[in-house]
């Protein structure tokens, strides 16, 4: 009689302290602090660690549940307070409600490098100075600690980034630097840039500096893909035809601005990228173009379109096959 009091009493005391250790903190009043997971720990090393760090009272307790399974603890970085009971640890361990080492930025198609440099700054991620430095500097000037991608080999040694930084979403670490940036969305252009669409812009005898230029032209005229393939096509007939491009966006390029109509004033622009001055493509990109432009630069669709305009109301692009039609239409539209 006596050994099972013994006995009773004995699991009544280990159930107690069992209760104790998960459900009360190790101290009430510690301050949070990171605790890290390493890849492949097991329960014993994990708990051995939480206890170093004074974040449970005692590795033998802590085991014994996650042995119990089924729940697994995951890697990470963790918040993690000492004010949390052990229960509530194992909690949080097993959901893998790690904090982020890193940030999410959102490249727009369509933005210059000095909008990136604004976005960089205005969410505190890189001075716009810095950015710009690197990013905006020739590349014959190459400030990088890594090597010049190859695709960059077609372009004119006095080209800066302009074009080739992918606009995309990315995941960056916290304290990350421009060149951390740069890198990333030069890599996502190579990537996107696959030797389908490498092989047929050299059987066009074009350069990727050439669909670059022309992609950014493009994304900044039209924004469905169905009419950046039709602008496509009608851009680069002008350039074989001998004609000029008369790309209103270069036009907003050079003068900051964007109209709905420019004057004959602002046709005559003093720039070289002035697209109704000068006949080809511009000198470089005007933008950096997503991959639904770049796409529509290297397979334009080919129409008996010669002209388009866009609704300012609707945003709809209107086509026109002459240029009195064309002529209709910009009274229509844009009177």
């Amino acid at each position: 009689m006596k050994k099972l009091v013994i006995i009773i009493i004995i699991i009544a005391i280990s159930g107690f302290l069992h209760w104790q250790n998960l459900n009360t903190p190790a101290n009430a009043n510690g301050q949070e602090q990171i605790f890290t997971v390493n890849q492949g720990e097991g329960a014993s090393q994990i708990a051995i660690n939480l206890k170093k760090e004074n974040l449970i009272k005692s590795p033998l307790y802590f085991k014994y549940v996650i042995w119990r399974g089924p729940p697994k603890i995951k890697a990470g970085e963790y918040l993690i307070s000492p004010r949390l009971t052990a229960s509530e640890i194992i909690k949080l361990l097993t959901a893998g409600e790690a904090i982020s080492r890193e940030k999410s930025i959102r490249i727009i198609e369509g933005w210059k490098l000095k909008d990136m440099g604004a976005y960089l700054e205005k969410n505190q991620i890189a001075a716009a100075e810095n950015f710009m430095v690197l990013a905006g500097a020739p590349l014959n000037d190459w400030k990088f600690d890594f090597a010049k991608p190859e695709f960059l080999n077609d372009a004119p040694q006095r080209a800066n980034l302009e074009g080739y930084l992918f606009p995309d979403t990315y995941r960056i670490s916290k304290d990350g630097s421009a060149q951390e940036i740069v890198h990333k969305m030069l890599i996502n252009f190579d990537k996107k840039m696959t030797p389908e669409m490498r092989a047929e812009i050299k059987r066009q005898k074009k350069t990727i500096y050439e669909i670059v230029t022309m992609a950014s032209v493009i994304e900044k005229e039209v924004r469905s893909i169905y009419d950046m393939k039709i602008v496509s096509g009608i851009f680069w007939n002008r350039i074989k035809n001998g004609q000029a491009l008369e790309s209103c966006a270069t036009l907003a390029y050079i003068l900051g601005v964007n109209k709905a109509q420019y004057s004959i004033e602002d046709t005559k622009a003093a720039s070289p990228y002035n697209t109704y001055a000068y006949r080809g493509l511009p000198p470089g990109p005007i933008a950096n173009p997503g991959l639904n432009a770049v796409m529509a630069a290297i397979y334009p669709e080919d129409t008996n379109y010669n002209y388009f305009l866009s609704d300012p109301t609707t945003g709809q692009t209107i086509y026109g096959k002459t240029l009195k039609e064309h002529n209709i239409n910009k009274y229509k539209y844009l009177k």
